[in-house]
């Protein structure tokens, strides 16, 4: 769908009106999401919690992580994004609380529980919790402010990669956030309940206003709202949303994700400089963001703008160009054709918007040379995952032709997995 906007420029615009399937719940959507099993991480929390407690949860919540296929840094640019949910998950054991009090306790990769100091919801404010109970703790915050003031008692456990730019503390954050609505009654695929847009919007105000972070939306939404078998295609303004088919295998193609264990955090600095930089152009511009730059305009605005801010509104102006081409290839089942858009977003990232690292480039790099159709690094930057379209019967190749170029640069071995479109968060059980 394409329209005029304010400006006198055209935009495209996800197509609300097309035939899509909702966001999935229940078990049925848990057992298609992993390849470890969702049901196996909802059963491992709830099995911790009984074991914790010495009573079973009342429900279990689950959330994937996410990638995002193209489309970065453009969110909290008002932009498109272009995001699928992973096959991996995190679940929240969870039973209610009459004292008021939030207790959370996390399963790690060791399988020893860690437990934080008890809390009741009424102290909690911004910087009274540190580490990675502030995730939660920003969840059950914002949800008092919005009327959901429930103790509860949290068992989490997952297997989305950690600082691997695939989003685990989102997923964490929005299933925490329909645990505490599911233990008070609230399921937002009924009427007149809050909507998942309207649930990532608090998930994001947490990150925003308690943890410390300024996070867009991308994430939050990918996970609460995406579907299997399809990508979302957000217009972040608006929060139009459209459901685009990408069946990678019917292609005889797949999305191989290179974990490059380079750790990626959106605490660093590089994150915020980048987004007050955003900000500050469009303060220049005298618009609202910098997607109200168009591509036409795009000389003009650069020529304005001082010297050190022009790179990030070229990369922000040319990778929602860059979504929208996307879009309009898959909307007609064409995904071979987008593995030089992806190509030319890594190129972008990395010289214009300058949030590579030599893991990524390396990861991007050799998967282009061993015949991948595109590759791009995925997250914020700075470390994390990369992606490469490649064909179905070349990913073993690819891989090992991967892990031979970080183990002759001396680099930890990257992780490697397919990912395939899958459900988005919801109550397991």
């Amino acid at each position: 769908m394409t329209t005029t906007n304010e400006r006198g420029g055209t935009e495209a615009r996800p197509n609300a009106d097309a035939s899509t399937p909702a966001p999935q719940d229940g078990p049925a959507a848990a057992s298609a999401a992993a390849p470890t099993g969702a049901p196996s991480i909802a059963d491992h929390a709830a099995a911790e919690f009984s074991a914790l407690h010495g009573r079973p949860p009342a429900g279990v919540w689950s959330a994937p992580g996410r990638v995002n296929l193209i489309g970065e840094h453009t969110d909290y640019n008002d932009g498109f994004v272009l995001p699928f949910a992973l096959p991996y998950r995190i679940a929240v054991a969870a039973a209610p609380r009459s004292d008021g009090v939030f207790a959370v306790t996390t399963v790690g990769d060791d399988g020893r529980p860690q437990q934080a100091e008890p809390v009741r919801i009424a102290d909690l404010s911004p910087g009274s919790i540190g580490g990675w109970a502030a995730y939660p703790s920003g969840v059950a915050w914002v949800l008092r402010a919005e009327g959901f003031s429930g103790g509860a008692d949290l068992v989490i456990a997952g297997d989305v990669p950690a600082g691997a730019g695939l989003s685990s503390s989102h997923a964490l954050q929005c299933a925490t956030a329909l645990a505490l609505l599911g233990l008070a009654g609230v399921d937002p695929d009924e009427p007149d309940a809050p909507s998942r847009a309207t649930i990532a919007r608090w998930v994001q105000r947490s990150e925003n206003d308690f943890v410390g972070v300024p996070t867009g939306l991308l994430d939050q939404t990918a996970s609460l709202s995406c579907v299997q078998d399809r990508v979302l295609f957000l217009d972040v303004r608006s929060g139009e949303m459209e459901q685009v088919p990408f069946d990678t295998s019917s292609a005889g193609l797949a999305v191989l994700v290179i974990d490059t264990k380079a750790k990626h955090s959106h605490n660093d600095s590089g994150y915020r400089e980048r987004r007050a930089g955003c900000e500050r152009a469009a303060a220049l511009l005298g618009i609202p963001a910098l997607r109200d730059v168009t591509e036409s305009g795009l000389g003009d605005a650069l020529a304005s703008l001082p010297e050190e801010l022009r790179p990030l509104v070229r990369h922000v102006v040319t990778e929602n160009t860059r979504v929208v081409r996307t879009v309009e290839h898959l909307r007609v089942g064409r995904i071979a054709d987008i593995g030089d858009l992806l190509t030319a977003s890594h190129t972008s990232m990395r010289d214009d918007y300058r949030i590579s690292c030599l893991e990524l480039d390396l990861a991007v790099d050799t998967a282009l040379d061993a015949g991948a159709l595109g590759a791009r690094m995925t997250g914020g930057g700075f470390g994390g995952s990369a992606i490469a379209l490649v064909a179905s019967d070349a990913v073993a190749s690819i891989g090992e032709r991967v892990k031979a170029a970080f183990a002759a640069r001396g680099l930890t071995a990257p992780g490697l997995f397919t990912a395939v479109p899958s459900p988005g968060a919801g109550r397991d059980s």
